[in-house]
């Protein structure tokens, strides 16, 4: 937990940075399709440092978690049997992905709109997207929907609330990183179980 309350503490240090917009749109990117942090890491202490700039930092986050989906999807479209398949063992996910697919066909279009706006790993649907041929205009449409209304809901509560939230982060950071870990966790479970039962 100390090393994650350092890490928070660094990234409010640097949130005010000249190139902290780049490093935004670099994890947004990357945690679509490969990296396992997600940007909120970045977004929250940016938006608590400028609090002007939170809807600016929302669409940064916004376009280039779209554009790192669209990623995602071309891995699982082309490449799922080499890098796609080391991203989702890594989630330990491999063996629900053939199951998993008579879910994407009754309800692909709701998996990506669930997994954008919550904690569960963008990467893993992105990359099942692409392998599971989901329509591509249909993915980017509820891709941008979805991570849409996750980080201009986190931009607007912070614009509103920032100095209310950044005590409470402060106060109850270690709390907060148990219950989203749990959620991530359960998420996980969650889908495993699915798969087993389709």
């Amino acid at each position: 937990m100390n090393i994650l309350r350092n890490l928070y503490n660094w990234t409010l240090d640097k949130a005010s940075h000249k190139k902290a917009s780049w490093f935004l749109v670099l994890i947004s990117f990357a945690e679509s399709s490969f990296f396992p942090i997600p940007p909120d890491i970045l977004l929250i202490p940016m938006i608590l440092a400028k609090r002007l700039q939170a809807w600016f930092y929302a669409l940064i986050c916004t376009l280039s978690s779209v554009a790192g989906g669209i990623c995602g999807y071309t891995i699982g479209y082309l490449f799922y049997t080499s890098i796609g398949s080391i991203i989702t063992n890594a989630y330990g996910l491999t063996n629900s992905f053939d199951v998993f697919q008579c879910y994407y066909n009754q309800y692909g279009i709701w998996i990506v709109l669930g997994a954008g706006f919550t904690p569960f790993p963008f990467k893993v649907i992105t990359i099942a997207s692409g392998m599971f041929n989901l329509n591509i205009v249909l993915f980017v449409i509820i891709a941008t929907i979805a991570r849409g209304l996750r980080f201009y809901l986190i931009a607007t509560l912070l614009f509103i609330y920032g100095n209310v939230i950044k005590n409470l982060i402060d106060k109850y950071f270690n709390l907060m990183v148990t219950l989203f870990f749990i959620l991530l966790v359960g998420f996980v479970f969650l889908l495993k179980l699915f798969s087993f039962s389709c």
